[in-house]
């Protein structure tokens, strides 16, 4: 079986166990396939865990789960070192939780800067310091954080500078009446069955043999240029309209681009293709750049959202041959 195939069992095996939400289940297999980390808003009960566990359950590889609250440390996340007297070396560096292959930081906005901070360098870099020492993450590794959009009381949200650490933004929302049919039914199948029936898993090799592949697909000049204008309307808004230029106070930094440019390639490489098209931009590029434009206060008097900024970019871009 190709990785192109096997990529795609796996989705049709997450989207068996996640009734209405497909959207979400091709976003966090395109984040994986993208090396990326990704930022999931949605309102309680919409498979957010769900879905990041059944991901872990069809993949041979491990997962953590990290719920944010209040008192919640840096060290609880990265780990710490621990006094062993009965050793040569006096202290032994005990792991976190963030030390796994896929990492669930659940409701991210419930913590302190301070401990949203200690993702930021496993997120970007890769690796950890504790003590002047370094640790270096799994080569399959992916942050999937989650916050609700409602009870704000309470919360510490994420510094922009954050924001932009994750490769896609990603909103979902309640399923239609057919799926919550489909749901009740699935959930009552589930409180029958005894033991889920064992099927072969997936390993991680197929991602890295995915990911070889995807780098290999093809990406005109023409297509680079189209990225670019669109980072350039966030930034120089006037350019285009007056109005457009009132909705926006900061536009996208060069991580947008490049967060465009690998997810258009992923979304290409899911769809059989092997070169980027307007299309496979344009899939990608809300959830690409929800969370790296900030709106100005005209905009948010107006009741715009982010979205229909990013549909008047898109409007007034165009692709230039």
């Amino acid at each position: 079986m190709t990785p192109h195939d096997s990529v795609l069992e796996l989705k049709s095996r997450m989207g068996n166990a996640i009734i209405g939400q497909d959207n979400l289940i091709e976003r966090i297999i395109l984040v994986l396939l993208a090396n990326g980390n990704m930022l999931l808003e949605g309102l309680p009960g919409l498979a957010k865990t769900r879905a990041i566990k059944t991901l872990a359950k069809e993949l041979n590889c491990g997962l953590s789960r990290i719920q944010f609250t209040p008192d919640l440390l840096p060290s609880d996340i990265t780990g710490t070192e621990i006094y062993q007297p009965e050793l040569k070396d006096k202290f032994v560096f005990q792991q976190g939780p963030i030390f796994s292959n896929l990492i669930l930081a659940d409701e991210i906005n419930r913590s302190p800067a301070k401990v949203q901070a200690a993702l930021l360098e496993a997120m970007e870099e890769r690796q950890v310091s504790v003590a002047g020492k370094t640790y270096a993450m799994e080569p399959l590794f992916m942050v999937m954080a989650t916050q609700n959009p409602i009870e704000q009381e309470g919360t510490y949200p994420l510094p922009e500078a954050q924001m932009d650490r994750f490769l896609m933004h990603v909103t979902i929302d309640y399923p239609d009446d057919d799926a919550e049919l489909a749901i009740l039914r699935l959930n009552r199948e589930e409180q029958k069955k005894e033991q889920e029936k064992k099927h072969e898993l997936l390993e991680p090799q197929v991602i890295f043999d995915a990911r070889k592949e995807i780098a290999k697909i093809t990406i005109s000049e023409v297509m680079e240029k189209y990225i670019v204008d669109i980072i350039s309307a966030s930034r120089y808004p006037s350019k285009y309209n007056e109005q457009l230029d009132s909705w926006l106070d900061f536009g996208a930094s060069p991580r947008g681009s490049i967060a465009i440019d690998r997810a258009c390639r992923v979304h290409a490489w899911l769809n059989g293709k092997d070169f980027v098209a307007p299309d496979n931009i344009r899939a990608v590029v809300h959830d690409c750049l929800r969370h790296r434009i900030i709106l100005s206060y005209e905009a948010n008097a107006e009741g715009i959202s982010a979205d229909n900024v990013i549909d008047e970019i898109l409007k007034q871009v165009a692709v230039v041959a």
